[in-house]
């Protein structure tokens, strides 16, 4: 038996997603604190879904499920709904894709207890289903505990948008008011900002209170909202919504915030779509310009000032309506991918991205790439640009490589350059020598042929997926940088029978499809590898397995 009242209650809000609902009420029927009220939310899912959670619900008294009479398509009202009949004083918000760690409840229940405040919020762990790799997210922002008298001690808190990662206080939520919006996209980042500005005092405690899984690379049918940003109306959605902050900010009195919040629109936002401007044709990218330009027209200067030159490149170009330019641009941000050429202004002495001097002072501010020091950087970190132009399968599982590369900054002395490819299918190397002739001024091209057959496959065999760097020699110092394939090209696959046949690997060379579309080379083992080598390989790479490998060579020793 349970209390009549329930110390928090937990919402998890699911539509069409009967597969991942059991994990996500599990993972709150082993919270270490107990007392929990869990409320499963169903947005009117047409799959299993209300048989899992009337199952669920008959099998612990904690837990009512409640379905809304018609789809909302959003997060907000299944999350308002369970609002209007939870019985806690405190509250939280559960994906049920997602999962809460077994004590959350418990950490951030204890703080509201130790003092009055309006939430509590602590780390989120984002865990890739494509690899299993785990992060934090804002890392920086939970490093420690701290209680902090409003959002404008930190406004850098603004980045941390998600709802999720927090325990609110019902009475906080009830003194103003406080739901999500209902019919809109990104409803998180609005309650959020409310949720801030709101708040008189909020605790941050740095243990992770929330797991979120993350796919990546879904199906578009089967992506998150956040993951749908190849639609114009998801665009639509999130400048409407950054519109909805901005008039938030200016009637509560918070106007001060304005630069923080331009900045992470800019930095974040702005930032997930300028990642995928390679991959849009022109008449997207015509699109999203009108949706966006408006807005960023808008935003206080001092917010791109913080932005690092790369991407305020990639903004001016698409303010500009120079919407191929900003392709290019976009490919290899945050990497040191230079641009192919610059033109310095022999008046003004300004260096300016691309082939002509722009004509506004804001397009010469924001396009200005002096402070890239193309010219005098090392050359180890030299900025460099890579081309894969051509490229053709060979014999066996060989690849015919043309290369180009531009030098704006004239670092590179005139004459042949020593380069080579540099792929690593494991602990080994592969070093693929080759020369960079002049084409001209700045600019290089050459020809390798990269041969798979060659890599040094351990014996175990390899799984993974590895992208070919470029390095250039340059006496006794190097530089490796990104090597950018073509966007498109038909993929090649082959088998390749490494080590005299004993592991057999299926070889797929593709474009990357996603970031700076670099060349893609996956290796998959097959036969006696796959079956056998690799699953002995797997065990004995666990640390227990490991540890006791080093105890036992420790006391042979």
């Amino acid at each position: 038996m349970t209390p009549d009242a329930p110390d928090v209650t937990v919402t998890v809000i699911v539509y069409n997603d009967a597969a991942r609902l059991p994990r996500a009420v599990a993972s709150l029927r082993a919270q270490t604190h107990g007392n929990i009220e869990i409320v499963i939310s169903d947005d009117h899912s047409a799959d299993e879904t209300p048989v899992v959670a009337r199952a669920l619900a008959a099998e612990d008294p904690r837990i009512r499920y409640l379905r809304l009479p018609e789809n909302s398509g959003g997060c907000s009202a299944p999350r308002n709904r369970a609002l209007e009949i939870a019985r806690a004083p405190y509250l939280m918000f559960l994906d049920s894709d997602d999962e809460l760690p077994a004590n959350a409840v418990e950490l951030l229940l204890a703080v509201h207890r130790e003092r009055e405040v309006d939430f509590t919020m602590g780390a989120v762990r984002r865990v890739r289903v494509d690899n299993g790799r785990r992060s934090t997210w804002m890392p920086h922002l939970v490093a420690e505990r701290r209680t902090l008298d409003g959002i404008e001690a930190d406004p850098r808190l603004l980045f941390e948008h998600l709802s999720t990662s927090k325990m609110y206080a019902r009475a906080f939520l009830d003194r103003h008011d406080l739901r999500f919006p209902e019919g809109i996209h990104y409803e998180d980042q609005l309650f959020s900002a409310q949720a801030y500005c709101l708040a008189k005092t909020f605790t941050i405690i740095p243990e992770p209170v929330y797991l979120w899984y993350v796919e990546p690379y879904a199906a578009a049918d089967a992506a998150s909202i956040s993951n749908q940003r190849h639609k114009l109306a998801n665009v639509r959605d999130r400048v409407h919504v950054q519109r909805l902050i901005d008039a938030f900010l200016e009637t509560s009195g918070h106007a001060s915030l304005r630069e923080d919040k331009d900045y992470k629109f800019l930095k974040h936002d702005f930032r997930m779509y300028a990642g995928d401007l390679p991959y849009r044709d022109e008449e997207w990218l015509a699109s999203f310009a009108e949706i966006v330009n408006p807005y960023l027209a808008g935003l206080t200067p001092g917010s791109y000032a913080r932005l690092p030159r790369p991407e305020r490149v990639v903004l001016q170009l698409v303010r500009d309506g120079r919407l191929s330019e900003a392709r290019l641009a976009a490919r290899g941000l945050g990497q040191g991918v230079a641009p192919r050429r610059v033109t310095t202004d022999p008046e003004g002495g300004g260096t300016y991205w691309g082939d002509l001097i722009p004509e506004s002072d804001r397009s010469r501010r924001e396009l200005d790439v002096t402070d890239l020091e193309l010219e005098t950087r090392p050359f180890p970190t030299a900025q460099f640009r890579h081309e894969i132009t051509e490229l053709a399968p060979g014999p066996g599982a060989s690849l015919h490589l043309r290369i180009r590369t531009y030098d704006p900054g004239l670092v590179l002395p005139v004459g042949p350059q020593r380069a080579s490819l540099v792929l690593s299918p494991g602990a080994r190397r592969m070093t693929v020598p080759f020369r960079l002739m002049p084409f001209a001024p700045g600019v290089f091209e050459g020809q390798a042929r990269l041969d798979l057959a060659a890599a040094p496959v351990p014996f175990h065999g390899f799984a993974g997926i590895r992208h070919p760097q470029l390095r250039i020699q340059h006496g006794r110092l190097a530089h490796t940088g990104l090597l950018l394939a073509p966007l498109a090209f038909p993929t090649l696959t082959t088998r390749v029978d490494y080590h005299s046949g004993t592991a057999p690997h299926r070889l797929t060379v593709e474009p990357e499809g996603r970031g700076p579309g670099r060349l893609q080379i996956r290796w998959r083992p097959v036969g006696v590898t796959a079956r056998a080598i690799r699953p002995v390989v797997r065990r004995l790479a666990r640390p227990k397995v490991k540890s006791a490998v080093r105890m036992v060579a420790s006391a042979l020793r």
